[in-house]
């Protein structure tokens, strides 16, 4: 393992030990599939990706985040636009084939109103430089603290809330920051009878998790090779300014089922390669998997 595979590791356990913490669906849905038998542990499951989401502003958004993944060897690829949500995102392949691809979204944050503007920028202003620049990128240890440790002041009730009128996506990264916004399990490599989105929706389901239905439970690509679902976000007790406390969406696990490219079809799946499968993301699956957060979904956990 050379230095920066490491400190990799590093950054990325201490972003699942933290999510695992925050998001009591992610140990439910690893216990469930051991004791389904379709999996032996934890450390069986294929982390397919893991999601980012920023506040677009100068000194953050992703050109900021990203600084830390490209350092150890992520590739930058498509872009994504979200208009209805004001998002830009783009993926980025991992240095070597064991690392989850990762996906980072920012809010457009000039396209919202001037109050909501307003709010934002009274927070994210106390950042006067971009942090990425500051951080010693080969400290495993460091980065992980920066990942988790908050750009700005804890926000007000009020805000958060007048924020989640005009954007969910605004107001959950107000409070949640870098935190982890989902993991995803990979389907295809599972065993017959959970290696499909809709044999393994059926499991969920049947174990009482619940699925967000933005667009259907399962979210296919327009070529019918990436086919997504996800859980509905967990509820969680946040503290706001002042000691307030109110249930607000936290996290999610996602999960994803990439299909054999054309020219691969023939080969039998237990024998395919990852870069013999569909690659990269969806505009559209993604624009409904970002309301697993939104209360219209969560509502559905009541």
């Amino acid at each position: 393992m050379t230095k920066a595979g490491t400190n990799l590791d590093i950054i990325l356990d201490g972003l699942m030990r933290r999510y695992k913490e925050r998001v009591p669906d992610v140990q439910d849905v690893i216990a469930t599939m051991v004791r389904e038998g379709i999996i032996n542990s934890g450390d069986d499951i294929e982390n397919d990706h893991i999601a980012f989401r920023t506040m677009g502003v100068p000194q953050l958004g992703i050109q900021s985040f990203e600084k830390i993944f490209l350092h150890y060897g992520y590739q930058k690829r498509d872009p994504y636009f979200f208009a209805g949500k004001k998002l830009n995102a783009y993926w980025y392949a991992p240095p070597e084939p064991q690392y989850p691809r990762i996906f980072v979204s920012e809010l457009r944050v000039g396209d919202l109103s001037d109050e909501a503007q307003r709010i934002i920028h009274s927070y994210t202003d106390e950042v006067t430089a971009d942090p990425a620049d500051t951080l010693n990128l080969d400290n495993g240890v460091e980065v992980d603290a920066f990942l988790h440790k908050p750009l700005w002041r804890t926000p007000r009730y009020e805000d958060f809330a007048r924020l989640a009128e005009e954007s969910e996506y605004a107001a959950w990264v107000m409070y949640n920051r870098y935190y982890l916004n989902h993991f995803t399990v990979t389907i295809h490599n599972l065993p017959d009878g959970y290696n499909t989105i809709a044999d393994f929706n059926a499991f969920l389901e049947r174990n009482g998790f619940k699925l967000n239905d933005s667009g259907g439970k399962a979210k296919a690509s327009a070529d019918g090779k990436l086919i997504q679902s996800s859980t509905v976000a967990e509820m969680m007790e946040a503290e706001f300014a002042g000691g307030m406390k109110y249930n607000i969406s936290g996290s999610y696990v996602e999960f994803a089922e990439r299909k054999p490219l054309d020219e691969f079809a023939h080969i039998p799946y237990t024998q395919l390669k990852r870069e013999q499968r569909r690659e990269g993301f969806e505009a559209a699956n993604a624009d409904k998997i970002f309301e697993s957060t939104y209360t219209s979904q969560t509502a559905k956990r009541n």
